[in-house]
């Protein structure tokens, strides 16, 4: 299964997507907020989402699973 990382360490500002939606290459699935600026979280991969491992004004670090896609 694909899963949609963290680019940048921040705060996650939206989750932009819900269990059960399909979504394409360039979709936001969620958008983080890193020193004052937000930043779009962007799927890389085609999919269904089957979860979602963050949650509003939660921070994460770069590299941390925010989605999975199956």
């Amino acid at each position: 299964m694909p899963n949609v990382e963290a680019h940048i360490t921040g705060i996650v500002w939206s989750v932009d997507c819900e269990v059960g939606q399909e979504v394409k290459e360039g979709d936001t699935v969620a958008m983080l907020e890193s020193m004052k600026m937000e930043m779009p979280v962007e799927t890389e991969y085609d999919g269904t989402v089957s979860e979602i491992k963050c949650e509003v004004g939660q921070s994460v670090k770069e590299g941390d699973v925010l989605v999975v896609l199956e």
